[in-house]
């Protein structure tokens, strides 16, 4: 009961974003624009600016690397066995490949192993990020309507404003240079922000999909890929890493969250099968309602 009183607040903010388009009408594209173009770089400077990386760190990012290939490798072969489109290969990336490792992963993480699991959690968060910020819209560009070139798809990534915030963070950590505390305020309002919106955004996706858009047996893929086969590759690759049981632990618990949220914002702002990308977030989510607590048993935590 403890974990499900955990995880209601992120279901009510996707139900009132479904309940606000249904009633209202929402231009959904121009909020999730504002959402990745406006209020999604301030999170990745925070993000960035406030952790320092050492060691153990290196390790984290060498697995978050190796993972995130590995399920894209494996979302490519599943795309091939089942004839996939370019659009649905890239929106099962999409879903498959990056996890909710933020407002979902990291909160599951501190109920789970407390503080010191949570640093760990925190920092997963920022490399997922990363991640997610250039693989992920890499492909959610190559994939879409306009039918991206390599190249296009490339230059987009590098003018993402998201991609420039998290580069900016990391130069002033590494550089020592500290904001004042009234822009760091402010830089916190907007980054606060942009949670909650992409979540809204979500939801509001949800309320605007018709349900013969729905291609359900690559969505079935891309839970399957997301909810069951992440966690045992996590397994297998943890299995080569120095690191201590807290963050092999931590590393695993991440590796089973559902799809996370800003895909769904990728997959609208370049049309890339975003009813797919939607569906497969909503229902990783509501099923991590039952597979969270039997990793959880598994890993001993």
């Amino acid at each position: 009961m403890e974990f499900v009183m955990m995880v209601l607040p992120i279901f009510l903010i996707f139900f009132t974003g479904f309940i606000g388009q249904k009633v209202i009408g929402f231009d959904i594209r121009s909020i999730s624009t504002a959402a990745l173009y406006l209020m999604s770089p301030f999170l990745a400077f925070r993000t960035f600016y406030k952790h320092e990386l050492t060691i153990d760190y290196v390790y984290i990012f060498l697995f978050c690397c190796v993972l995130s290939v590995s399920l894209i490798l494996i979302v490519w072969i599943t795309s091939k066995m089942m004839d996939a489109e370019r659009s649905q290969l890239s929106a099962l990336i999409l879903g498959g490949a990056f996890m909710n490792s933020g407002n979902y992963g990291a909160p599951v993480v501190l109920f789970a192993m407390g503080a010191a699991g949570f640093d760990y959690a925190v920092i997963v968060m920022v490399f997922q990020s990363f991640l997610m910020n250039s693989l992920g819209i890499f492909f959610a560009s190559i994939g879409g309507k306009e039918r991206a070139s390599l190249q296009e798809s490339l230059q987009r990534v590098i003018r993402m404003p998201v991609i420039h915030g998290a580069f900016l963070g990391i130069l002033l950590q590494v550089f020592s240079i500290k904001l004042p505390e009234t822009t760091f305020h402010a830089v916190d309002l907007v980054a606060d922000a942009s949670i909650p919106t992409v979540m809204l955004v979500l939801g509001m996706q949800l309320a605007a999909i018709k349900r013969k858009r729905v291609p359900y047996k690559f969505a079935s893929a891309g839970i399957v890929i997301r909810m069951v086969i992440s966690p045992v590759i996590a397994v297998a690759i943890l299995h080569f890493f120095p690191v201590n049981e807290l963050i092999k632990a931590v590393l695993i618990l991440q590796s089973a969250m559902p799809a996370a949220a800003n895909t769904t914002m990728f997959a609208i702002q370049f049309d890339t099968e975003p009813d797919l990308v939607s569906f497969t977030t909503l229902a990783t989510t509501l099923i991590s309602l039952f597979t969270i607590p039997i990793v959880l048993f598994l890993i001993g935590a």
